[in-house]
C-alpha cells in the first residue's frame, strides 16, 4: 500500500470516528438533559407540597396565566364551535343524518378539540411568557441572588406556576367547551336551520359523564406538561438574549408536541376504558 492510500485511508477512518462521536455526544446530552429535567420536575414537586406555601404568588401566576387568556380562549372556542357546526352539517347531511350535528359538536370539543386546542393556546401565549421571565431572571443573576437570600427558588418561582398552571388549564378548557358549544348552537339553529330542540336533546343523550372525566383529565396532564416544559427551559436556558430566545422557542414547541403526543396515547387509552 502506497503512502498516499494509506493517509486518506487514516483521513476517512478519523472523519468516521468525528462522526461517531458527535452522534455520541448528541445522545448523552439528550439523555442528560432528559434526566435534569426529572430532577428539576423532582424538586418543584417538592416545593409544591412542602412548606412555606405562597398562595399569593398562586393567585398572581393564575391571573397572569388564567384570567389574561381568557379572552383568547373565549374567541377560539367560539369560531371553533361555529366552524365545527358549518363542517359537521355539511358531513352528516350527505348521510341523512343533520339531527346529529349537536352531539357531534359536543363530543368533538369534550373529548378532544377543548383540551387540545386550549393548552396549545394557552403554551403559546403564558407558556412563552413564563420561559421568558425565568430566563431573564436567569441570566441576570436574580436566582442567584434569591440563593443568597436563602429564599429557593424552586419554591419561590417555580411552584407557583406549576401549580397556577394545573389549576388554570382546566378552568380554561372549561371556559372553551362551553362557548364552543354555544358557537356551534348559534350556528346551528341561526344560520344553517337546525332543531334547536334536536340539537340539544342529541347532545345530552350523546354526552356522558365518562366523556367529560375524559376531557378533564387530559386537561390537568396538559396543565402539567405546561408548567414542566415552560419552567424548566427558562430556568436552564443559556445566557445572553439568544439563550433566553432559544428557550423560549425550544418551550413552545416542546410543550406543544408533548400535547399532541400525549393526547394520542390518552384517546387511545380512555377510549378503550370507555368501550370495556
Amino acid at each position: 500500500m502506497s503512502a498516499d492510500a494509506a493517509h486518506v485511508e487514516a483521513k476517512e477512518c478519523k472523519s468516521f470516528t468525528q462522526r461517531i462521536e458527535i452522534v455520541g455526544t448528541y445522545i448523552l446530552d439528550m439523555v442528560e438533559n432528559w434526566g435534569r429535567s426529572w430532577i428539576f420536575l423532582y424538586r418543584t414537586i417538592l416545593g409544591v407540597i412542602s412548606p412555606p406555601f405562597r398562595p399569593r404568588l398562586i393567585i398572581t401566576q393564575l391571573y397572569q396565566i388564567g384570567v389574561q387568556s381568557t379572552l383568547v380562549i373565549a374567541l377560539i372556542g367560539v369560531f371553533t364551535g361555529a366552524v365545527l357546526a358549518v363542517q359537521g352539517e355539511y358531513t352528516l347531511s350527505k348521510f341523512g343524518a343533520t339531527a346529529f350535528t349537536g352531539s357531534a359538536v359536543a363530543l368533538s370539543l369534550i373529548r378532544e378539540l377543548g383540551p387540545v386546542l386550549t393548552a396549545l393556546m394557552v403554551i403559546g401565549r403564558a407558556g412563552s411568557a413564563i420561559t421568558a421571565e425565568v430566563g431573564i431572571m436567569r441570566i441576570t443573576e436574580q436566582i442567584d441572588a434569591l440563593r443568597s437570600m436563602a429564599v429557593d427558588p424552586m419554591r419561590y418561582l417555580m411552584a407557583p406556576r406549576f401549580v397556577a398552571g394545573l389549576i388554570a388549564v382546566p378552568l380554561l378548557t372549561a371556559i372553551f367547551i362551553v362557548l364552543g358549544i354555544f358557537g356551534g348552537y348559534i350556528v346551528g339553529t341561526g344560520l344553517l336551520g337546525l332543531s334547536s330542540g334536536t340539537f340539544i336533546t342529541q347532545m345530552v343523550h350523546a354526552v356522558g359523564t365518562v366523556d367529560v372525566y375524559s376531557g378533564f383529565i387530559k386537561s390537568i396532564v396538559f396543565g402539567f406538561i405546561f408548567g414542566w416544559v415552560s419552567c424548566y427551559k427558562g430556568y436552564t436556558c443559556g445566557f445572553g438574549a439568544v439563550g433566553v430566545n432559544r428557550a423560549t422557542t425550544q418551550s413552545v414547541v416542546t410543550a406543544s408536541v408533548a400535547v399532541l403526543i400525549t393526547d394520542y396515547f390518552l384517546t387511545s387509552i380512555l377510549t378503550r376504558l370507555i368501550m370495556e
